[in-house]
């Protein structure tokens, strides 16, 4: 009996054990292959996958900036960020990772430790690849690498307002950089991959989602004749001790802008302690008084009438002209002149004259039909739009000084614009920032504002300024008949028209037979020599126009008509 009793229980005791494995492996299934169970198979992948499956952000490539002829404005570089979870960091780590980082323990307590409730901190930013590696061999638990891009401007202050630039986190904050963030962001992507406990990546799944790179923007811009404006403004801004200054250029026949430079400017690849007021595309924003340069719309006011012409004649006599309680003047007293002489002597008193004669909104609409008083559609973050007055009632003294350009303000783009008309032939059209297609059908709406004999009238009293007599004989190129008008105009100050401050100005087009480039000058406040738009401003358009035109391969006016006579076929 006994010992049947002991060989049950050794059969009892074997079944047991092979019981257990079997309910073991149960078990096991219950919890890692039959889903549905609580705490079972989906649990448990879901807290694996928890503390080791992570989703790393894939950034975008920022599309290329360039001008017209492909140069690169601005480019993205990869670089390397240096990020951190701060409850993972152990403070014995602290010493090396800062010596790493090149800051001190302490300044790298302030970064983790002033931030020990979240988990994540970027301990530094946009670094080389090489100095990114230092960090990540010390391997650091907590402590990883993130794949980003820098912004470089290759052409550096030449081009700064325009292009303008991006922040730290690759977002466009000034100029193009701004107004094309859309089109040039791209879209970021993403991926999964297993981390140990340590961060480092063990394992890389694949994408969740592709990164899609930003678009290429094009802009009009030539960069050739970029730098030689650039050049020629700096020079002149500090030979004259000005305050600031702005060159724009525009195709003649597109009305694209072929260079815009501003002084002072400011290098985008340090922007360390940079002046707020270097960022400003003046060029777009900065708003002035035109002054002088006004009188040509004013003349074609006057010219669409019928009842003047180019040798009708004004009594200036005797220098002065008394218009309400002011007194308008003119340098000299030059008697009779014709409407031609009024333009290339600028004289207020001539000017006025008609201006009176004219109907009150004569003048206005004018201006208004060339862009004044309203922005010029190029989609520039903060372009200024301008001030042109309107009136129910126009007083004599507001005629008369809209006449030649007081009591308005424009910005030099705005300027270059309504000359970019009288260049071609009276028919008006926005300017662009942005190459055009020259195979696409152009949308831009192009006006005849005036007849071609008007502009072609005026267009041959602007030729009489640049030639002896005239106010802007340093306009003349050697090579090109040249065509423009001086400005001179006081600074507007909270109490009125500033003492002794003014702006020069000139807006000019080469070759006046057959425009190219439309150049308008801005020096602002010049306080070294003679602050007239024609002693000022008017050297500047010659070295712009005349290294502009070489650029650009317009033969010069003498060799083309050797090479006319030699094509001449009897």
């Amino acid at each position: 009996m006994t010992r049947l009793l002991a060989k049950w229980r050794l059969l009892l005791l074997c079944a047991l054990l092979a019981i257990l494995p079997v309910a073991l492996a149960w078990h096991l299934a219950h919890l890692q292959v039959v889903p549905g169970q609580e705490r079972g198979y989906d649990f448990l992948q879901q807290q694996g996958q928890s503390r080791t499956l992570r989703q790393e952000k894939l950034n975008a490539y920022r599309g290329m900036i360039t001008d017209r002829n492909g140069e690169p404005l601005a480019v993205s570089t990869p670089v390397k960020s240096i990020f951190a979870n701060p409850q993972k960091i152990a403070v014995q780590d602290y010493p090396r990772l800062a010596k790493a980082l090149g800051i001190t323990p302490v300044e790298l307590q302030k970064k983790v430790g002033n931030n020990s409730d979240r988990k994540f901190v970027y301990l530094a930013r946009k670094l080389p690849p090489h100095e990114a590696q230092k960090i990540t061999e010390l391997n650091v638990p907590g402590v990883g690498v993130e794949e980003e891009y820098e912004r470089y401007y290759p052409a550096g202050e030449v081009a700064s307002q325009l292009v303008g630039f991006t922040n730290i986190d690759d977002k466009g904050q000034e100029g193009m950089e701004f107004a094309l963030d859309n089109w040039l962001a791209g879209s970021a992507g993403a991926k999964h991959v297993i981390k140990d406990l340590r961060g480092n990546v063990v394992k890389d799944l694949g994408l969740k989602k592709a990164a899609i790179a930003g678009r290429d923007a094009q802009l009009s811009i030539d960069l050739r004749l970029q730098y030689i404006a650039h050049k020629a403004l700096k020079a002149q801004v500090e030979a004259r001790g000005a305050l600031s200054g702005s060159v724009v250029v525009l195709d003649a026949k597109t009305g694209e802008v072929l260079a815009m430079a501003n002084q002072p400017s400011f290098n985008p690849n340090n922007r360390f302690n940079v002046p707020l007021a270097n960022l400003r595309n003046r060029a777009m924003t900065d708003l002035i008084e035109p002054g002088s340069t006004i009188k040509p719309f004013t003349v074609m006011a006057a010219l669409q009438t019928g009842r003047y012409k180019p040798e009708t004649t004004i009594n200036t006599s005797p220098g002065y002209l008394q218009v309400g309680s002011k007194t308008l003047k003119d340098k000299h007293d030059l008697g009779v002149i014709d409407l031609t002489t009024i333009i290339q002597k600028s004289s207020q008193i001539g000017i006025s004259k008609i201006a009176l004669d004219l109907e009150p909104n004569s003048v206005r609409d004018i201006l208004h039909s060339v862009g004044f008083g309203q922005t010029t559609g190029a989609g520039f973050p903060g372009e200024g739009a301008g001030v042109l007055p309107a009136h129910t009632k126009w007083q004599p003294i507001e005629r008369a000084t809209l006449a030649f350009g007081m009591g308005m303000s424009a910005t030099p783009l705005q300027l270059a614009q309504a000359y970019l008309m009288i260049a071609n032939e009276g028919r008006f059209q926005n300017v662009s920032l942005l190459k055009k297609d020259p195979q696409a059908q152009d949308d831009t709406k192009v006006q005849q504002v005036i007849s071609p004999k008007i502009a072609h009238q005026v267009m041959d009293m602007l030729k009489t300024v640049v030639q002896p007599g005239g106010t802007a004989t340093k306009a003349h190129l050697e090579d090109y008949t040249t065509a423009g008008k001086t400005g001179t105009a006081h600074k507007v100050a909270a109490e009125g028209y500033a003492e002794n401050k003014y702006v020069a100005l000139f807006a000019g087009m080469a070759p006046a037979d057959n425009p190219e480039i439309i150049t308008v000058v801005v020096i602002n406040e010049p306080t070294i020599g003679s602050y007239y738009g024609g002693e000022a401003a008017a050297p500047v358009f010659a070295k712009v126009a005349q290294g502009s035109l070489h650029m650009l391969n317009v033969l010069p006016q003498a060799k083309q008509q050797v090479a006319s006579i030699s094509n001449y076929q009897p």
